[in-house]
């Protein structure tokens, strides 16, 4: 199906809480805009994700958009009409080592010049508040501000929230090329139509370094496969969210009692689109989950899914205009820690594509850094 192309001020591919934020805040500041996602808003890592909102423990170049996150989190309903089950009851980051407590010490310095409290605890005053932690835990730093919010209801609603503000949102509407006009950019799809605009969004995901490649900034991006876990309703008792120094571990609990929890991502392969859980994964998962929380044992694990997000090389996302193309943005990469971030990138993005200063700034994060070192390899 060809025929007219599809005109717009912007075109957002990718339909997550990225991508849909950024249609969101375009269209809000005026701007006609059409949004394609390949499958369902949302449906991807955006709604599959673990559902931490933290500050706490990112790359310190993520921190100043971590904070406008936040306050975007706090205000979320005047955003996008839902509360999202979001929770602010912590975020506590344990050591299993003196060498762990060494990396809290120092990362609580660092954060806390960039305006990020964290409260260091060893392990008399750990138990002591949070009793059901592990022997092998030996102290932990708590962010008082982060929390948890539920991904299936958040992550498409970024992108609804746009639709009802007047942009066009598509969905299952797989882009096969992108291409610089000259005055502008080009879209195809696969069912054959065009779509044409002066502003690009790349918030596609695991698919975002085939789009960049093709618009001249090829970067390596590796698809990974998280693996999230959901236990059988327990007593309600821990409040913040759970990792560990060296993120082997991130737990939650809900009030219904359920805990979520997941470990390490694995590397995906081809067929990465219909990915299963595994049960070795399974099993290092809980391992590592009894070792932290003991108290979980007699608990059945009644379901586990997994999902898959882009992996870029050094741990942070790109977000930011093109190093080579006016109009064109890059929000992608966040290396399964986006689900708090993206509002925030969208907002940003948004900010720059319509020439206003962004609200946080994106030092180390553009793409440039990516294409020195691909240039380099």
């Amino acid at each position: 199906m060809t025929g007219t192309p599809l005109q717009a001020d912007a075109i957002v591919i990718g339909g997550g809480i990225v991508g849909g934020s950024a249609a969101l805040y375009l269209r809000k500041r005026g701007l006609q805009v059409v949004l394609f996602e390949r499958d369902r808003v949302g449906m991807r890592a955006s709604g599959v994700n673990f559902g931490g909102v933290r500050q706490q423990g990112r790359d310190l170049r993520e921190i100043p958009l971590s904070h406008l996150a936040r306050r975007i989190w706090a205000d979320l309903p005047e955003h996008v009409g839902i509360d999202g089950e979001r929770m602010f009851g912590g975020h506590l980051r344990l050591a299993r080592s003196e060498a762990d407590m060494a990396v809290l010490e120092r990362y609580r310095a660092d954060a806390g010049a960039l305006g990020l409290p964290l409260e260091l605890m060893g392990r008399n005053a750990l138990v002591a508040r949070f009793p059901w932690v592990g022997p092998q835990v030996v102290g932990g730093s708590l962010c008082a501000s982060d929390g948890h919010a539920n991904p299936r209801l958040v992550g498409p609603a970024f992108a609804l929230a746009a639709r009802v503000a007047g942009a066009r949102v598509e969905e299952q509407a797989e882009i096969r090329t992108v291409e610089a006009t000259g005055d502008g950019f080009r879209v195809t799809l696969a069912d054959g139509r065009t779509a044409r605009a002066g502003i690009l969004v790349n918030a596609a995901g695991a698919w975002a370094g085939q789009l960049a490649a093709q618009l001249g900034e090829p970067v390596e991006l590796a698809p990974m496969i998280p693996q999230v876990l959901v236990t059988e309703p327990a007593p309600y008792g821990i409040v913040p969210v759970l990792g560990v120094v060296g993120g082997a571990l991130y737990l939650r609990q809900i009030p219904r009692g359920n805990v979520i929890f997941g470990s390490v991502d694995r590397p995906a392969g081809p067929d990465f689109l219909t990915s299963r859980p595994t049960a070795a994964a399974n099993i290092d998962a809980a391992r590592i989950a009894l070792s932290i929380v003991p108290g979980l044992k007699p608990l059945a694990i009644i379901r586990s899914w997994t999902g898959v997000d882009g992996y870029l090389g050094d741990g942070s996302p790109v977000i930011g205009p093109s190093s080579r193309h006016a109009g064109l943005f890059h929000a992608f990469g966040f290396c399964g820690h986006g689900f708090q971030l993206g509002p925030a990138a969208g907002w940003v993005i948004a900010e720059l594509a319509t020439g206003a200063a962004p609200s946080a700034p994106l030092t180390g994060l553009g793409i440039e850094r990516l294409l020195a070192r691909t240039a380099q390899a």
